[in-house]
């Protein structure tokens, strides 16, 4: 019996999947690897397959010497290229599939998250609706990839966590998207990063602003922050903050 060949939209949905998955989890009993076996009507080996197949391309496990079939490895490149060449329209487009499979509409599927703009019409609407749906998944991807533990805390209640940007998201559209473009904190964290109070050094060591060194002798410096002089953040198991957008946070974000 011929095999089917897979779809260009099983492809992408296979890659939405491989961005919210550790590499350790790929495996064909995950329950989300058979969920999405279930919507393409495949098996769930055959989706684990083509997960390590964007493993065999993703940088990080090529350097591992994680490699793939030649046939699967060509199937996956092209998808995980438009990837990096535009973030924001492939993850879109993926979110906009799976609701497709699920049998809703994307703003059924992401009602609760778009509400604020169902009064709002044209190309406004297409345009917020984008936004907020890549925002979520961003996020998705950012928890997951650090197992939805805060990187300084070790906090696992997703409901105070945030997917801190390093580089904003309104100074860089190409790397907003981008997972080494993101850290997993706690709220107060991810304001204190936000707002330049805390950097992290390339080396991923925390540095205090003058503003939060005028504060060593209060309480609240003891008991949240002065903990964190000459540590480092806990890393994830891939998509490792990036060095040079760590940099660029210190340079232009930083307070100093």
């Amino acid at each position: 019996m011929k095999r089917r060949a897979w779809t260009r939209e099983e492809l992408i949905l296979a890659f939405n999947l491989y961005l919210r998955l550790p590499f350790g989890k790929m495996h064909k009993g995950n329950q989300d690897i058979i969920y999405l076996s279930k919507l393409i009507d495949r098996t769930s080996s055959s989706v684990s397959m083509r997960l390590v197949n964007f493993a065999s391309v993703d940088p990080y496990h090529q350097a591992r010497g994680i490699s793939g079939l030649k046939g699967g490895f060509n199937q996956v490149k092209p998808i995980w290229d438009e990837f990096n060449n535009n973030r924001e329209e492939l993850l879109f487009e993926s979110e906009q599939i799976l609701a497709k499979f699920e049998n809703h509409s994307l703003e059924e599927k992401y009602e609760r998250v778009l509400s604020e703009f169902k009064d709002i019409k044209g190309a406004e609407k297409e345009r917020l609706v984008k936004t907020r749906v890549n925002q979520h998944y961003f996020r998705e991807v950012v928890l997951a990839n650090y197992s939805n533990q805060c990187a300084i805390t070790g906090i696992d209640l997703p409901e105070l966590l945030n997917a801190s940007h390093i580089i904003p998201w309104s100074k860089n559209e190409k790397e907003r998207l981008n997972p080494t473009n993101g850290i997993c904190l706690s709220k107060l964290y991810d304001a204190a990063f936000d707002r330049g109070l805390i950097g992290i050094k390339p080396n991923y060591e925390f540095i205090f602003s003058r503003k939060i060194k005028e504060k060593t002798n209060t309480e609240y410096f003891k008991l949240h922050f002065g903990f964190l002089a000459g540590q480092k953040i806990k890393l994830p198991q891939r998509f490792k903050p990036n060095k040079q957008f760590l940099e660029y946070h210190l340079d232009e974000v930083f307070l100093g």
